[in-house]
């Protein structure tokens, strides 16, 4: 019997699929979080979850600085270059920083703060779909967040958090997704601009007057506050910009 230092085919077989096993258990479970779109609920058993995505938070925070840095570094090249071409386009980006929201933008504002119902009351609840009458979805915070751009709103944030074009909102486990990033309720959602405008679009804007209905129902008690400021700053969106876009298929 010749001996050797190298294992059996069987054993090193093993060996190789056991973590490729763990690995693909972890990915299907991150994708069918991050793709719920906006269903799940949030009581206590998605605590796991939300440690999950906090840590899944801090690695992003982590990669937008350096992000960050590099954008930095590569705006302070390309004002160097010395091409006429080259400054005019440098001109016509600085000059559209201000509507994308990337230059903060200070005025008279409206904030208003959506949460989910009392704990207790949570805990109370007999059905699976009671619990979803009880907690602020995606789609509140995008009501309220659409009627304050039809108000006449100059800028946006959601917990601090610029909104631009491109931004999403997305439910995942007991947070909502913004950017990215995850954050619990309340969700605080401001907005700079002439307040009486602001506050009668959001009052009268039907899919934020459900959400008001069932804040006024005190079997659901849904969390609802507007507050007025006479001078409030949005600050600049300083995270990376991703685009995607269709393409034509190939004939």
């Amino acid at each position: 019997m010749t001996h050797g230092s190298h294992a059996s085919p069987p054993r090193r077989a093993w060996r190789w699929g056991t973590p490729v096993v763990f690995l693909l258990s972890g990915t299907l479970f991150m994708v069918s979080a991050q793709n719920s779109d906006g269903t799940d609920l949030r009581p206590t058993r998605y605590t796991d979850l939300a440690s999950i995505v906090e840590a899944e938070s801090e690695e992003l925070e982590r990669l937008n600085a350096q992000a960050a840095e590099l954008d930095a570094e590569v705006k302070a090249l390309s004002a160097s270059v010395g091409d006429r071409k080259a400054q005019r386009t440098n001109a016509r980006v600085k000059v559209m920083e201000d509507p994308t929201g990337f230059t903060p933008r200070s005025g008279t504002g409206v904030t208003v703060t959506l949460d989910d119902a009392p704990e207790s009351l949570i805990a109370g609840a007999t059905s699976s779909e009671r619990i979803n009458e009880m907690v602020v979805h995606q789609q509140d915070i995008q009501a309220v967040v659409n009627a304050m751009w039809r108000g006449g709103a100059e800028a946006v944030t959601i917990m601090g958090q610029r909104i631009i074009s491109t931004t999403g909102i997305k439910c995942s486990g007991n947070t909502v997704q913004l950017q990215g990033q995850p954050f619990s309720p309340p969700y605080v959602i401001t907005a700079v601009g002439d307040q009486l405008a602001i506050y009668n679009e959001v009052q009268t804007d039907p899919a934020v007057g459900l959400f008001r209905q069932a804040v006024a129902d005190p079997e659901i008690s849904l969390g609802w506050d507007v507050e007025f400021h006479d001078w409030i700053t949005a600050p600049a969106y300083d995270a990376p910009v991703n685009f995607s876009y269709a393409v034509p298929l190939e004939s």
